[in-house]
């Protein structure tokens, strides 16, 4: 949109990143907060004494990824219904640490005061790890429509019928 706006008619962010470096250290600090959650360092403890890894890798592996991801969701049990992906935990960081003592707020209100805002849509979880304020205050630049939905990260996992009424109307048929 930044980089493009004539080729952005409509945008939906779902769960988006923080909009700076102050709300991505929020992030950090409660992500590791929900990691050390007894129950979820308990599962941890199971998984690792179970001999899983052993008997089948590949439940193991998927158990493992679960755990991994456990502190994005308001209720952890529910990480066994995201898809497993791989995240390079260096780089990540490495594009995290590039941004440098990033904000982006005034790069937003900049363009908004160039440019016509697309038809915006914002999804966040009000328990999700990334402070909601950091897509509150996008919303309110935009202008667009923030829909708070009681979950954490993964909305369209941890309440799916919810996500799908929040974008159907939104996106373009075809």
């Amino acid at each position: 949109m930044l980089e493009h706006p004539e080729r952005v008619a409509q945008l939906a962010l779902v769960s988006p990143a923080s909009p700076t470096v102050a709300y991505r250290r929020q992030f950090d600090e409660e992500f590791a907060r929900r990691m050390a959650a007894p129950e979820i360092l308990r599962a941890r403890e199971e998984l690792r004494a179970s001999g899983l890894r052993e008997k089948d890798p590949a439940a193991y592996q998927r158990r493992a990824f679960e755990l991994s991801v456990a502190g994005y969701f308001r209720d952890f049990r529910d990480a066994k219904n995201l898809t497993a992906f791989r995240v390079n935990a260096r780089t990540q960081q490495a594009v995290w640490d590039s941004l440098g003592e990033y904000d982006l707020r005034s790069r937003l209100r900049e363009y908004a005061a160039r440019y016509p805002i697309p038809d915006t849509r914002i999804i966040h979880g009000t328990f999700d790890p990334i402070p909601i304020q950091g897509s509150r205050e996008v919303a309110e630049i935009l202008g667009a429509t923030l829909i708070e939905l009681p979950v954490g990260h993964c909305p369209h996992v941890e309440a799916t019928d919810d996500f799908v009424r929040a974008l159907d109307d939104f996106l373009p048929k075809r």
